[in-house]
């Protein structure tokens, strides 16, 4: 059996960032790692740019049942800490859009350089390794494919269960079920949604137009794309909002909330109305104008006769104006874990200290990134919770 101080399971974002924190304070870090390699996720996210943090960060841009529980650790490792690794390691990077940062390369650099960081403190990856049990007794005894190990630190950094083709896997919450540890109901977040098949007919044909809308639910709003697709819609602005239409996080993750979609979010358009009453356009070639022309046909098809803007009352013209800035959808479902990019619910955060992000129950025991109850916005948010989550156990196991 190996001794060694802190074994860490999971070789992604959160697990080689606490491995090389742990090994920076010259502890003695193995990282057991189910796939055949470390970092699949990496590779895979931004389009193969990673988008690996945000300029701006706060609690608010993260989905909890304990909201504030994130701020210790992003306080203690911001994405400044993280862009000046970035740049220590000479990988040029650009901000696209609402702060969200990219590599100008390749996700590789990042990998790369938290593979670099590992070595560079002594940290032993073993990939192709299968955890078949873990024992405690005063000490952590963890049988795997590879070997035994004996440790007085397990940091379970194994993800969640999105994506299931590289490798996710359900082991984070089978640990904390064996210590007793409380787990909040799971489901995919940042995911496509489906719409039933019968209601979405028109917009299946029209799959691959892209409009730039405002959607929302209640008080959260994003305002970005959403994409047609042949099921339903995607997106970033649909991908953000699907993290919300779980009320009360409910076992049943096809029970979704309905949520609104703004169509012309810059534009009044009871007002543009009223200044073209007189007009003989048809309303489809109206709002094309305005629109993409496929949506604009197929929404005005399902929802309305076209005819001359002159031919309608004003209370049609109400009508067409209200369903257009306040678009009511009801999703069927989701893609499922298959298509989320991420897990949300995971390990209660009530069981974590918000500074070690230790079990409160089992000493010496961590739980990181994305098996915890933390989820963040698309936008480079979950990586960034991945390096603040890692150090803050890496700095602590």
């Amino acid at each position: 059996m190996k001794e060694v101080d802190v074994l860490i399971i999971g070789a992604g974002a959160a697990g080689m960032m606490c491995a090389a924190a742990a090994g920076k304070r010259g502890r003695t870090v193995s990282v057991l790692e189910l796939s055949e390699k470390p970092g699949k996720k990496i590779l895979i996210s931004g389009g193969g740019r990673c988008n690996f943090t945000n300029r701006i960060v706060s609690y608010e841009n993260f989905i909890s049942g304990n909201p504030e529980f994130c701020k210790s650790a992003l306080a203690g490792y911001t994405p400044e800490d993280f862009i000046e690794l970035v740049s220590e390691y000479g990988i040029s990077y650009h901000e696209k859009k609402l702060g969200q940062l990219f590599c100008d390369g390749s996700s590789r650099e990042i990998l790369k350089m938290l593979s670099d960081e590992c070595k560079k403190y002594g940290v032993k990856i073993i990939t192709d390794c299968r955890i078949t049990e873990i024992n405690h007794n005063g000490r952590f005894e963890i049988k795997s494919s590879y070997q035994n190990y004996s440790c007085s630190s397990l940091i379970i950094a194994s993800g969640g269960l999105s994506i299931p083709k590289i490798g996710a896997t359900d082991l984070a919450y089978r640990v904390a079920e064996q210590f007793k540890i409380k787990i909040c109901n799971t489901f995919p977040a940042l995911v496509p949604l489906r719409f039933n098949e019968k209601e979405w007919k028109e917009f299946s044909g029209i799959s691959g137009v892209s409009v730039d809308c405002s959607v929302s639910k209640g008080k959260i709003k994003f305002r970005e794309n959403i994409l047609f697709t042949h099921k339903g819609l995607s997106g970033p602005a649909i991908l953000q909002i699907s993290s919300y239409l779980n009320d009360n996080f409910a076992d049943n993750c096809n029970k979704l909330a309905a949520f609104e979609v703004d169509l012309l979010p810059d534009i009044d358009l009871l007002k543009l109305f009223s200044e073209n009453t007189g007009s003989k356009i048809l309303l489809s070639n109206f709002l094309s104008a305005l629109l993409p022309k496929r949506f604009a046909d197929t929404f005005t098809g399902k929802y309305f006769s076209s005819k001359p803007i002159n031919q309608y009352s004003g209370k049609e013209i109400k009508y067409i104006s209200d369903k257009i800035h306040n678009w009511k959808l009801i999703p069927s479902g989701t893609e499922g874990y298959e298509k989320a990019e991420v897990t949300a619910g995971g390990i209660d955060t009530s069981e974590l200290s918000s500074k070690t992000m230790e079990s409160k129950k089992v000493k010496g025991l961590y739980f990181i990134g994305e098996a915890t109850d933390v989820t963040g916005w698309l936008g480079g948010y979950n990586f960034q919770w991945a390096w603040s989550s890692g150090v803050a156990a890496g700095k602590h196991c």
